[in-house]
């Protein structure tokens, strides 16, 4: 996403920042403050801000130039520091061994070389390191998709357009459990643990 649809995602997904707390809240269970975290696809950055408030060094790559300027606007704003820089998640810019944890929300879907982004992920972490990617199930009920739109809390054209976006575009790139499991099983993860989460799922990886 770039220019306006990027500012057009950015207001919207605002609107509700829960999902980024229960996120941030997942990985404080997993990670002491002070560890370095990646966020990949970080999109307008609120999982990423939420992290570094927590203490947590955090990095931030995302191939689309707006959502670095404006991840890098939301931190100013927050008084928090987070390197972010603009790149593949099939190519990232960090020296192998580098993190803690990796997160990647609702983007993976998007990806062009999606086994490539999980051998990045493990080739940056470190010993030990998880991963955890959360994303949209392909077999998401349309009346459950219904019920986290209101919770949106969006305007009724927004959240007409939301709808829209999950039924002609968001469910044709997910992918089904199988396939996420079969993805973790061919990386050089070896494997990982899948579990629904809402509409969507979350893949938990293991260095």
């Amino acid at each position: 996403m770039e220019g306006v649809i990027a500012t057009w995602y950015t207001k919207n997904t605002g609107r509700d920042l829960r999902r980024f707390d229960e996120a941030a809240r997942a990985v404080s269970a997993r990670v002491a403050p002070g560890g370095r975290v990646l966020e990949v696809a970080p999109g307008p950055g609120y999982l990423a801000v939420e992290l570094a408030k927590r203490g947590y060094q955090v990095a931030a790559v995302d191939i689309s130039a707006s959502f670095v300027r404006i991840v890098g606007e939301h931190a100013k704003a927050a008084g928090v520091t987070i390197d972010v820089r603009q790149g593949d998640a099939a190519a990232l810019p960090f020296d192998a061994g580098t993190f803690d944890c990796v997160v990647c929300m609702a983007a993976f879907k998007n990806f062009t070389d999606p086994m490539g982004a999980i051998d990045e992920m493990h080739r940056v972490l470190r010993p030990g390191g998880q991963a955890s990617i959360y994303d949209l199930r392909k077999d998401a009920a349309r009346t459950d998709i219904e019920a986290e739109v209101r919770d949106m809390r969006l305007s009724a054209f927004n959240a007409f357009l939301t709808r829209w976006t999950f039924r002609h575009m968001l469910l044709k790139s997910a992918y089904t459990l199988d396939q996420i499991e079969r993805m973790a099983r061919e990386s050089r993860f070896g494997g990982g643990t899948v579990t629904r989460n809402g509409i969507g799922f979350e893949l938990r990886l293991t260095r």
